[in-house]
């Protein structure tokens, strides 16, 4: 059961079927999308779910599947069933064009039966006749006519009335050649057509001097349109011929007919298909619009919804290009009522109608728009109570149209019912309206039905939070900023804020004051205490999030330094291990020479062979020079002890930047900046950044950076302002960010940008962190989201 009668209107779905129109090629498929019904039977949502959700990949994924050409042929098919009767040439061209767009369809799905077998099982009640086509279509062009070659016949009468007006013509233009010579004709004038007839434009105080028949005149009655009569005989002859012609397109027609005739029946089932195609695409082009998808079925009564948004509402910032605050709610056997509370203005009624319009589509095989691991029940009877149904006809006020719904809810809920009212009890004195909304409450409660109810009322609030299977939910409100955040939290009740709002807007502190007065302390305290406690749970939420990406990130880089110290520790036994085999064979080698060596001293020492006595120890001071470890002399650079100097900086002192040893001429002083030459590099700089130093100190830097061999010049045409360190390991990245940023501080540059990727954020935080040592970093943050974001660090010198 659906209640009231005007549900769809009340939840928006007349909108979504607005939508749906739109989104179809052609009538064949809006006839379907006014056939769309609440459905309770699971098997056939969860076809036109699939339907739908393989139209949407179809889509995404670029097929080549037709757009154009889905006609309604009905007519054209109940025509063809009268005997003698035929469809003229515009007819059908429809119908060719219809049958190619069903043939390309079945093609597509033959060729991927597999893929989309669900729209696949749409072609199997079709029969077509692809010879009909075949036979149809050669007989037309690709205007719609029929071509010359329908039948021999035809060709030939056209033939004719080809050559026949080509001598009509060309008799004509000697007549009006002569008539324009003799000026008898307006100026600019050509032949023409009337009645059929081809005729040549004469003023009328000249039409008796040309032989012919008038076929008119102009709306002037300055010229009549006369036909000659050296040209009578030749129109009529083009005339017969053109009688000819209808005669015989008049038979063929009949013929194609006829041919049509016996397939009408089958061929009614292609309309069918057709629109049928066009409304799931129709569905699967909305869905893609709305960011649906199909969600999980839930095995028990409820719903579990995961970031749900409002189609319209979607749809409708999406244009504003604003973001939409997703709704994340659960109801099941347990937890069966959800009763809102919160500030006016803060979402509850947007909260209502998002369940109910997203249960209804759902229950209409629509896709909806909500994570896919939400799951969706199934719901036997869908009631709401929404808005303002005051009636002048009927005799009934506000409150007496809440209650007649309340009536017809309380006749007919169960445990298949969804249930969703709006500002529960509202419309009557608050003492007594409050009252019976609690008794109503309780009674839906023992229905078993389940329901989301909207309220301002405290004694339902306190009645949900005491009985089992009811709880109690608030619209999230920033009490700081006195904004709605429009989110929903399960688990307490929220408060109105209306004394909030009230000073928010400006009325006077003494209105208010009185109105506290009247509402009484205690339940003034206990807004202020549920306000507080919204805000103080805010922080702590921002907070504890704060605290879990920190933990996420510490995380992380212990993971890393660990994996470091193991790969250092791996690294370095490797090497001690190396180093001792190498040590140790080269003394086994050595020892072996040596031993061999004295040998062969002692034998030549006996044979008094001196000469080779001295060779034998040449080499065995050669050998002992090589096992002997090496140390390569260290190069020495003179190092430069640069002072302050006194004065005023001016144009041509020469300046260094404090914290650095590179030093600069200045070129110009502009206000509290000074432009600086540094080799081929020209910057600008702050004052305060700048002390002065001698010329001597100046060309005594010049010469220990020429003893170090740097050519500054060259460096600044080598250097980039870009280091790109992705795919290093942690501990080759330091050393590489050290020496990089050595040259830019002896370079002068300001703006650096590390490219290092997102990643995990490892590499990022390292980078981070070491970049924080230098003092010389004034500023490091991410680069525009447009161009990298988080993947490239931007350092300011």
């Amino acid at each position: 059961m659906l209640y009231p009668q005007n549900l769809e209107q009340k939840l928006g779905f007349d909108k979504i079927r607005i939508k749906l129109n739109e989104a179809c090629e052609s009538s064949l498929g809006q006839q379907f999308v006014g056939k769309i019904k609440y459905s309770k039977d699971q098997r056939s949502i969860e076809k036109w779910l699939l339907q739908t959700d393989e139209f949407v990949k179809i889509i995404q994924g670029g097929e080549l599947f037709p757009n154009s050409n889905f006609l309604d042929i009905t007519a054209y098919l109940k025509k063809a069933e009268i005997g003698n009767s035929y469809l003229i040439e515009e007819e059908f061209f429809n119908l060719i064009l219809t049958f190619k767009t069903l043939d390309k369809c079945l093609d597509f799905f033959r060729t991927h039966h597999e893929e989309y077998p669900e729209l696949a099982q749409l072609t199997h009640p079709i029969l077509f006749d692809d010879d009909l086509l075949w036979k149809l279509d050669k007989r037309f062009d690709d205007r719609g006519k029929l071509n010359d070659h329908a039948s021999d016949l035809l060709f030939e009468i056209r033939k004719g009335i080809e050559q026949e007006q080509r001598r009509l013509r060309k008799v004509l233009d000697g007549v009006l050649k002569r008539a324009q010579k003799e000026g008898f004709t307006p100026d600019d004038v050509n032949i023409t057509i009337r009645d059929g007839r081809m005729v040549i434009p004469v003023l009328a105080e000249h039409k008796r001097r040309i032989r012919g028949f008038v076929h008119g005149e102009s709306a002037t009655g300055q010229t009549v349109y006369l036909e000659p009569g050296e040209v009578l005989e030749i129109n009529n002859e083009v005339r017969e011929l053109q009688y000819a012609e209808k005669r015989e397109v008049i038979r063929i027609l009949t013929e194609l007919t006829d041919l049509l005739r016996p397939e009408v029946e089958n061929l009614s089932g292609v309309v069918q298909f057709l629109g049928l195609i066009d409304f799931i695409r129709a569905k699967a082009r909305f869905s893609i619009e709305i960011e649906a998808v199909k969600p999980i079925w839930k095995k028990e009564k409820g719903f579990e919804w995961t970031n749900a948004r409002h189609p319209i509402l979607l749809l409708a910032h999406k244009e504003q290009n604003k973001d939409v605050v997703p709704l994340s709610i659960r109801l099941d056997s347990h937890n069966r009522v959800l009763l809102i509370s919160g500030p006016n203005a803060g979402g509850k009624s947007v909260c209502l109608k998002t369940v109910g319009l997203l249960q209804y589509m759902f229950q209409c095989g629509m896709l909806v728009p909500v994570d896919e691991a939400s799951e969706f029940g199934l719901f036997r009877d869908l009631f709401i109570d929404i808005g303002d149904e005051q009636s002048i006809e009927n005799d009934l006020s506000t409150y007496s149209s809440h209650l007649l719904n309340m009536k017809n809810l309380l006749a007919h809920v169960n445990k298949g019912s969804l249930f969703l009212i709006d500002e529960f009890g509202t419309g009557t004195e608050p003492q007594f309206g409050g009252a019976i909304a609690e008794s109503i409450l309780s009674e839906l409660k023992d229905s078993k039905g389940l329901g989301v109810i909207t309220t301002h009322y405290g004694n339902l609030k306190e009645f949900a939070d005491k009985q089992h299977g009811l709880m109690n939910g608030a619209m999230k409100y920033d009490l700081k900023r006195l904004q709605p955040l429009y989110q929903l939290e399960i688990g307490k009740p929220g408060s109105s804020f209306a004394l909030e709002i009230a000073q928010k807007i400006g009325l006077p502190k003494s209105t208010l004051d009185k109105a506290k007065e009247r509402v009484g302390v205690k339940q003034v305290s206990f807004d202020q205490m549920l306000g507080q406690l919204e805000s103080q749970k805010h922080d702590v939420d921002k907070a504890e999030k704060r605290i879990k990406q920190k933990e996420q990130e510490l995380d992380e880089l212990t993971k890393q330094y660990a994996e470091l110290k193991e790969h250092l520790d791996h690294q370095q036994k490797q090497i001690i291990r190396n180093a001792k085999s190498e040590a140790a064979a080269l003394i086994k080698g050595a020892n072996k020479e040596i031993e061999r060596g004295i040998r062969e001293i002692k034998e030549k020492q006996a044979a008094d062979d001196k000469e080779a006595v001295k060779a034998l120890r040449k080499n065995l001071d050669e050998l002992k020079a090589k096992t002997e470890p090496k140390t390569a002399p260290v190069r020495k650079t003179p190092k430069v002890t640069i002072t302050k100097a006194e004065g005023a900086i001016e144009a041509g002192s020469y300046v260094r930047i404090k914290g650095q040893e590179t030093i600069a001429r200045v070129t110009s002083i502009k206000g509290k900046d000074a432009e600086l030459a540094i080799g081929g590099l020209t910057s600008i700089v702050k004052m305060n950044r700048l002390e002065k130093v001698s010329r001597k100190e100046f060309r005594q830097e010049v010469q220990a950076t020429e003893a170090k061999g740097v050519s500054l010049n060259q460096k600044m045409a080598d250097f980039s302002h870009r280091l790109d360190i992705r795919g290093f390991r942690a501990e080759e990245v330091i050393p590489r960010l050290d020496q990089y940023l050595d040259e830019a501080l002896l370079l002068g540059a300001t703006e650096l940008h590390i490219l290092h990727g997102k990643g995990s954020g490892v590499l990022r935080e390292i980078v981070r962190n070491h970049l924080k040592t230098y003092k010389s970093v004034s500023d490091i943050r991410d680069e525009h989201a447009d161009r990298g974001g988080a993947g490239i660090t931007i350092v300011n010198l």
